[in-house]
């Protein structure tokens, strides 16, 4: 399996207005709350890294990384590191929300008040033009120049990148080791959700 990695541009400004509540809004405004938003992933859709994440395959991972949501596990990075391990000390920012539109996958970002949090508000704050990127783990398959992303993909976090739009700028990394990220939980309700989206039932 190999570290997957894939970059998408948030809304203009970091925040889809839409996409907030009116006590967001409030809190964002009074500067008491960041919050990011904006498309997070697509399926279907060759990316800039010339690969294609399978619409069933995607929803199945965001719908259980819907569970670390729920938790406030759902953690992510500045920068995007070459590892599959979420490291805590560069922790900036937290997904509060996330779900599929369509093809995609949408989502909501808190951003924390830890060291790499406040140099992301900083960033927000001088009009830093951000983006998102998912880091996962998994095999693909190339064909004709289009990379499949696989069955046995795992969507570990998003992580925010200064550089999303570019294509191939970042490369994918080959993973060493697949350290035990989640717990026994996660990995009953992930293989429970395999189950049901391979039978048909969801």
């Amino acid at each position: 399996m190999k570290l997957l990695r894939e970059y998408y541009e948030l809304c203009e400004g970091g925040v889809c207005q839409d996409l907030l509540t009116e006590d967001e809004k409030k809190r964002v405004a009074e500067g008491t709350l960041t919050i990011l938003s904006g498309v997070m992933q697509m399926s279907e859709t060759q990316n800039g890294n010339g690969r294609v994440y399978p619409h069933k395959i995607l929803e199945r991972e965001v719908t259980s990384y819907m569970n670390m949501v729920k938790e406030r596990r759902a953690l992510g990075e500045l920068d995007h590191p070459d590892t599959s391990v979420i490291n805590l000390s560069n922790a900036s920012h937290l997904v509060t929300e996330i779900w599929m539109d369509d093809n995609k996958c949408m989502g909501k970002i808190e951003v924390l008040n830890t060291p790499s949090g406040n140099v992301l508000k900083e960033l927000v704050n001088a009009g830093v033009k951000l983006g998102i990127s998912s880091r996962g783990m998994g095999s693909v398959t190339e064909s004709n120049g289009v990379t499949m992303v696989e069955e046995d993909f795992q969507l570990i976090c998003f992580d925010m990148v200064s550089d999303p739009s570019t294509p191939g700028a970042f490369m994918m990394s080959e993973a060493k080791d697949i350290p035990n990220i989640f717990t026994k939980s996660d990995k009953i309700s992930r293989s429970l959700n395999n189950f049901l989206y391979k039978f048909g039932e969801k």
